[in-house]
């Protein structure tokens, strides 16, 4: 038995006692609220009878409608010789109706309510103490008082525990919201890298393959092979390091450089062409008051398709298209390679599909008659 429990019948005991005392009071003494035959033994019975009860009234809240069952019990058995006290039946109705309404189940308050209803009716029919009206009224009124204090304070306590539920709920919403957001900007950066990255490396790994070929014999070149690595490499560190910046745990890092956008793109064709991939750009359109996150997500797209093109094409050209319409951003990568580019959904072009969709738009890879094709629509008017 938890400690509630024990609390709740040591505090019911105690005021059953004294409900008690002061109904055998009252019946001995012959006070104001003692009416009716004097039947001390009959009261007795009924007064105990009803106290043992209303001492279980929450720990066994199924027995309260036993309370006005026990006079009406006694009254049947006695031919209506009990007497009609305040403190030893009156009394123990309001608290009986009360408890019941406060704790027990509706069907047992119902029952209760019934119960002392019958029991109420009977009396005022019988006693002759109870034929007035103005008796009756007191005691249907109080009655029924007491009723519904028991049961707007269980609906205030059921209340109270929803909106308490609520917002533990509405808490661990709140907890578990900036979690699944974190995760998904993590996977997010884990893109990003993948994207710079493997673009960087890649070209870097060409630009040196191609040095290392005419190292004798074009110093020139091998100069300025060395100074694009130098840069690509000087611009893949700051990509890590604004990765990393965004994985901080406090979030008080210095502000981070401007994703790239469109404007980049010219840039991302001459490193391309650096690692001997001729780039023909073609923007058209407006391309100024797009989302910049629309911006990286084309820029994204283009740079992992020519990467693509470097690791897999084998092509020695390509056309990157961008139409900008007032409804959507058109991207189309097409090079020239002899060995189409392999359609298995890798890392890099599940990363371009998820950029497409992220935006409500549609990205198509595959090879065509000559070489190999990657086909994206962003809608302009999704928000990121």
């Amino acid at each position: 038995m938890d400690r509630a429990r024990v609390w709740h019948g040591v505090t019911d005991a105690v005021l059953a006692a004294a409900l008690a005392v002061a109904a055998v009071l009252e019946l001995t003494t012959g006070g104001a609220g003692h009416l009716g035959v004097d039947a001390p033994l009959v009261g007795a019975i009924g007064i105990v009878a009803t106290t043992v009860l209303l001492a279980l009234r929450r720990i066994r809240p199924g027995w309260l409608p036993a309370v006005p069952l026990v006079w009406l019990v006694l009254g049947l058995a006695t031919a209506g010789v009990v007497p009609v006290t305040f403190w030893g039946a009156l009394v123990p109705f309001w608290l009986t109706l009360y408890s019941v309404a406060r704790h027990g189940s509706v069907r047992l308050s119902a029952v209760t309510a019934g119960v002392t209803a019958a029991v109420l009716l009977l009396g005022g029919l019988t006693l002759a103490p109870l034929h007035s009206w103005n008796e009756a009224l007191f005691d249907w009124g109080s009655c029924a008082l007491a009723f519904v204090v028991g049961w707007g304070l269980r609906r205030g306590e059921r209340r109270a525990v929803e909106e308490a539920l609520r917002a533990a709920r509405a808490e661990a919403d709140a907890r578990e919201r900036p979690l699944a957001a974190v995760a998904d900007e993590r996977a997010r950066i884990a893109r990003e890298l993948h994207d710079v990255l493997g673009h960087s490396v890649s070209a870097m790994v060409v630009q040196a393959g191609a040095a290392e070929q005419v190292v004798d014999d074009d110093p020139d070149f091998v100069l300025r092979a060395l100074a694009s690595i130098r840069t690509t490499g000087a611009e893949s560190l700051d990509e890590v390091r604004r990765a990393i910046d965004l994985l901080r745990a406090d979030g008080d890092g210095p502000g981070l450089a401007p994703q790239p956008g469109l404007t980049g793109l010219a840039d991302l064709a001459a490193t391309a062409a650096d690692s001997g991939i001729a780039v023909d750009l073609d923007v058209r359109g407006e391309p100024t008051g797009l989302p910049a996150g629309l911006e990286l997500a084309v820029y994204r797209i283009i740079q992992e398709s020519l990467t693509n093109v470097r690791k897999h094409s084998g092509a020695t050209r390509a056309d990157v298209r961008v139409i900008c319409g007032p409804d959507a951003v058109e991207v189309v990568v097409r090079d020239d390679g002899v060995d189409a580019a392999s359609t298995t959904p890798g890392h890099g072009l599940i990363g371009m599909r998820e950029r497409a969709h992220l935006y409500g738009g549609s990205l198509d890879a595959g090879p065509e008659t000559r070489g190999f094709a990657v086909r994206a629509v962003l809608p302009t008017g999704t928000p990121a």
